[in-house]
């Protein structure tokens, strides 16, 4: 019998003790391991945008919205009549006891008789002297001024509905694009989505293309900027280039409260809480974070762009989860339906409340069934001011 041997059975107990205990130590350290390992996990905090965008809300309860009746350009004003200067018109002296005074004084107050008036025969020689003259000469001025106030006076009476708005902080984004066009041709892009405010001026962009085989087409690009008023975003000037199409400029003029164009000769009443293309989604987004109750009838907004200025309705779909290179993002479904005689192209926007009511997906369905679908993929918020 070898010593080995020998030595193993005297001391098999002792072995057997030794391999136990080390048996238990591995096993206490790989069970405090996981342990250790599992509370770290528990509380190593997750990206602020992954914990904020599971945020959850109660939708509000639909109510039924009236129609609002078709918003009409203000009528177009003659070459004499844009060319009048009312403040430079002399007063009308009428004279006195005659015939012709009374009818200075109805063209005074009265736009309709003054046209009248100026294409009425001449007076009867006897009665021509100065009364004839003053009204002669004066009778064209007044006519052009009459002319050039009753668009003013010819005004839709629309009322808006005016909505309590918190809009989201500055932030930029990166997203991506994919275009499937009417006969199923797929094709993809990038965008890049600006919003920076600092509580009293804004700047707003959106530039879209696709990638190409060796180039880069660019359907989109879009600038606005204004200030922030009490009814929310409100826009100064808006800019539109679409492929190959040539830009166009949106004026708000707030002091003539009209809304004119660079590629048309229509103007619009300005109305309140007006925005352009480039910010409704942002618009929609304070709307909801100031009070989400407020989806709870549908959202009523003039919106101006490169022709024309419409009511654009948008009604809440309800809550959706979208996947997005950022995770799963909860959010809330806005759409605007085509309305035939308006405008022929869907719009649907999802805000994500868990960031800011931030726009994260547009999607835009033409009268062909093309879809130009934006989703984002970055996100940098609080760029620069609130």
């Amino acid at each position: 019998m070898s010593l080995a041997t020998q030595f193993l059975r005297r001391h098999r107990r002792l072995l057997l003790l030794c391999a136990a205990t080390l048996l238990l130590h591995l096993l206490a350290i790989d069970w405090v391991g996981s342990y250790l390992a599992g509370a770290r996990q528990g509380v190593s905090p997750a990206p602020a945008a992954l914990m904020t965008a599971q945020l959850r809300l109660d939708l509000p309860r639909h109510v039924a919205t009236p129609e609002l009746a078709p918003l009409a350009p203000i009528p177009a004003l003659s070459a004499a009549a844009r060319r009048a200067r009312p403040a430079a018109i002399a007063p009308i002296a009428p004279p006195a006891a005659t015939p012709a005074s009374t009818g200075v004084e109805a063209l005074l107050t009265d736009a309709g008789a003054m046209l009248a008036m100026a294409e009425a025969p001449s007076q009867p020689q006897s009665q021509a002297g100065a009364a004839q003259a003053q009204t002669a000469a004066t009778a064209p001025p007044v006519a052009e001024a009459a002319a050039s106030a009753a668009p003013l006076e010819m005004l839709p009476p629309q009322a808006m509905r005016r909505y309590k708005v918190h809009l989201p902080p500055s932030a930029d984004f990166d997203m991506d694009v994919v275009r499937i066009d009417a006969d199923g041709t797929r094709w993809n892009g990038s965008a890049s989505m600006r919003w920076h405010t600092d509580g009293s001026q804004y700047e707003a962009s959106v530039e879209a293309g696709l990638n190409l085989l060796v180039t880069r087409l660019n359907l989109l690009v879009m600038r606005s900027r204004g200030s922030i008023d009490d009814f929310g975003i409100a826009p100064t000037t808006s800019m539109q280039k679409r492929a190959r199409r040539a830009e166009t400029a949106t004026h708000f003029n707030r002091d003539a409260g009209t809304i004119t164009f660079s590629a048309s000769e229509r103007s619009y009443p300005l109305l309140v809480g007006a925005q352009d293309m480039t910010t409704v989604p942002f618009q929609l987004g304070g709307i909801g974070r100031a009070d989400t109750n407020q989806f709870a009838s549908d959202i009523d907004m003039q919106v101006g762009e490169d022709r024309e200025a419409t009511i654009f309705r948008f009604q809440l779909v309800g809550e959706e989860e979208l996947d997005t290179r950022l995770g799963k993002l909860i959010t809330w479904h806005l759409s605007r339906p085509a309305r035939p005689g308006s405008y022929t192209s869907k719009l649907d926007i999802w805000l994500a409340p868990g960031l800011n009511w931030l726009p994260v997906q547009l999607r835009n369905t033409e009268a062909s069934g093309a879809l130009t679908t934006q989703t984002v993929s970055r996100i940098t918020t609080n760029v620069t001011g609130k």
